[in-house]
């Protein structure tokens, strides 16, 4: 989105057009389930055109997923969160790993999408108790 200035033009980037406060882990979890879904329906499936988009559509979801997570780690997860838990740096690094090249946008192992789904888990139980707080 571009913010016109009185003198210039300013480039700025949101998790929306306007910081709505609305986070969630359920966002991340979605995308995921999706690409476990489309690693058992390409293992299904001989048809390369099918397998074909369908690989492209679960890079997609796994970047979704990164997104996700990255906009809960950097807008919702404030310090005295991170200090409370002090693995939620590391469980949103591993997490968002198991999303990326060496994890499910990489790969059809449906392993790797249960790992994912786990530790999407692990991050929404820390959210879920940061929201009663």
């Amino acid at each position: 989105m571009r913010l016109p200035t009185l003198f210039r033009v300013t480039d700025v980037s949101a998790h929306c057009d306007l910081p709505c406060g609305v986070y969630d882990p359920a966002q991340a979890r979605i995308e995921a389930e999706s690409i476990k879904a489309i690693i058992a329906k390409v293992a299904d499936n001989d048809d390369p055109d099918f397998r074909t988009r369908a690989v492209l559509i679960k890079e997609q979801r796994s970047e979704l997923v990164k997104h996700h997570l990255w906009v809960l780690w950097t807008d919702y997860f404030k310090p005295p969160h991170f200090e409370k838990y002090p693995q939620l740096h590391t469980l949103v690094n591993e997490a968002t790993k198991l999303a990326g090249a060496s994890g499910t946008k990489g790969t059809l192992d449906a392993a790797k999408a249960d790992e994912l789904l786990a530790k999407i888990d692990e991050i929404d139980a820390i959210f879920k108790e940061t929201k009663q707080a």
